[in-house]
């Protein structure tokens, strides 16, 4: 069991979302809360809404800059202490086929969302390894078990996260360093960040998403997939003919259809 209570908790995305919402749960439990986020509004209106319940800590950054982070997790390894559990949930998407998308929406899809949590986890990770304690969480997402026409940009991202997460978490117990890793794998989440989205499978509420988040790090869950029918993906994968695979999955319940109207936020 990982305990949030007095443990400093740090959350990338966290001024929205199921960022937000974890870090409520975090507080909740009698964690200190760290939120980093591009958004200073956003990161103003959490400050209010949750310093009421416990300690909160906010800091507005750019993950994709590996210099302001390496300046600012020192600034906080000093200033407040160590980093007891890290939940790398900030993302960005693009829909769109993918001989249409622009150089600029590949390199910062993947600098969002696979190569800021690797850097970030950097930072935080040989304090957690010395002193034999720390939790990684990485907010992947089902795209990084299933490809989706219209999103190959996001799920080639998540695809590396999931890969990249899952081989760290088989590094930290093979050297019994007392870190455990989880990785998280949902659905598409009622966030407003896959606005228009259209799909058989009922769209993820956010507040159930990060409350099961949270319950997955105090469990040390290796992996956790939201719904539970994510279970089997890899499984179908690997027993069913790739042609039955895909009708299947694209006729039958119609997960390539999905991104059709897809709208999203606007990540400029």
């Amino acid at each position: 069991m990982t305990k949030i209570k007095s443990r400093r908790v740090l959350i990338t995305g966290g001024a929205s979302g199921i960022g937000r919402l974890m870090g409520r749960k975090v507080l909740e439990k009698g964690g200190k809360l760290i939120i980093w986020d591009l958004d200073s509004i956003k990161l103003r209106e959490t400050l209010e809404e949750l310093t009421a319940i416990g300690e909160v800590h906010t800091f507005e950054i750019d993950i994709t800059d590996e210099q302001k982070v390496k300046e600012l997790a020192s600034k906080i390894q000093d200033e407040i202490g160590p980093v007891d559990i890290l939940i790398n949930n900030a993302g960005i998407v693009y829909g769109g086929n993918f001989h249409e998308s622009t150089p600029e929406a590949i390199n910062k899809t993947m600098a969002v969302n696979a190569i800021a949590p690797m850097h970030l986890t950097q930072k935080f990770l040989p304090e957690m390894i010395s002193r034999k304690f720390g939790h990684i969480c990485n907010i992947a997402s089902s795209a990084g078990l299933v490809s989706n026409p219209k999103m190959a940009i996001y799920a080639g991202s998540k695809w590396a996260c999931t890969g990249w997460s899952d081989s760290l978490r088989l590094e930290m117990t093979a050297l019994k360093t007392g870190v455990g890793v989880t990785t998280v794998t949902p659905y598409y989440i009622n966030t407003g960040m896959f606005d228009g989205v259209k799909s058989f499978i009922p769209i993820l509420k956010q507040e159930k998403v990060a409350a099961k988040v949270i319950k997955a790090i105090e469990k040390n869950r290796i992996f956790l997939s939201m719904p539970w029918s994510m279970r089997f993906v890899r499984f179908s994968q690997g027993l069913f003919p790739i042609w039955f695979y895909d009708w299947f999955v694209g006729k039958v319940l119609g997960i390539y259809k999905t991104m059709d109207d897809f709208k999203g936020r606007n990540n400029k």
